[in-house]
């Protein structure tokens, strides 16, 4: 039997590694898109290690997957931050971002579609940020993060025909991640502020964003495309402050 094979990218830390190992426990086969591979180990766990904002790369990265790993499912999980005042953010800043949340995934997702359309199958999930609605220092990426609502959506009116749908999960603070880490201090008082002013009461844990992706990738998630799902805590409903 043919396995049924899972693009994810940024499988290597955080909200990807658990998801990782969700979407192996639930059968998939995993491809793994990322700068250093998986630390677990898995017969269906297979390992790309790429600088996924290297645009060279990756012309050639996913072309040679789709080869290898044939796949009608794609998450594009891999981001960064760049935390920094508008007065200190750089070219460099933005275009490094803007590869990284847009560039990868369009590669991604044009390696794949030959597969998808082939079988009339196909679901891709993009990893946005509650950082769309506004939050402070966060300038190039809640655009970039943003852009990928709007990419999203044209994907999903673009490829309804061919049975692919395109949704967007945007989680909120989540812990034990390196990204809200980087900014906030485990076990600091600056984390325990922010749970605080998070409606639910309590930082998002990277279980809830992996239901929340796996929910979009089953098959009987066909008639649900063009969606952002915030995974917040109820932050996306007010501001939000990391000071």
């Amino acid at each position: 039997m043919s396995k049924n094979f899972v693009w994810l990218t940024g499988a290597s830390s955080g909200i990807g590694a658990h998801l990782c190992q969700d979407l192996l426990k639930q059968g998939y086969a995993v491809v793994s898109f990322a700068r250093r591979a998986p630390s677990i180990e898995h017969p269906d766990l297979y390992s790309v290690e790429v600088d996924l904002t290297d645009h060279e790369a990756l012309a050639t990265t996913f072309i040679d997957a789709a080869k290898r790993w044939p796949s009608t499912r794609i998450v594009h999980n891999a981001g960064t931050i760049r935390e920094k005042p508008l007065a200190e953010v750089t070219d460099e800043d933005l275009m490094a971002l803007t590869q990284l949340h847009l560039g990868c995934a369009i590669a991604m997702l044009q390696a794949a579609l030959p597969t998808m359309q082939s079988k009339k199958q196909g679901r891709v999930v993009l990893m946005s940020t509650r950082a769309i609605v506004g939050l402070a220092k966060r300038t190039v990426y809640s655009a970039t993060k943003a852009g990928m609502v709007g990419m999203g959506r044209t994907w999903a009116l673009e490829l309804a025909a061919h049975g692919v749908t395109v949704n967007m999960v945007a989680p909120g603070p989540i812990e034990d991640t390196q990204m809200l880490h980087d900014v906030l201090p485990k076990g600091g008082e600056a984390i325990q502020r922010v749970a605080s002013r998070i409606p639910l009461g309590r930082l998002g844990k990277p279980q809830d964003v992996s239901r929340a992706v796996q929910f979009f990738l089953h098959d009987d998630a066909d008639f649900v495309t063009g969606q952002t799902l915030f995974v917040c805590g109820g932050t996306s409903l007010g501001g939000m402050s990391f000071t």
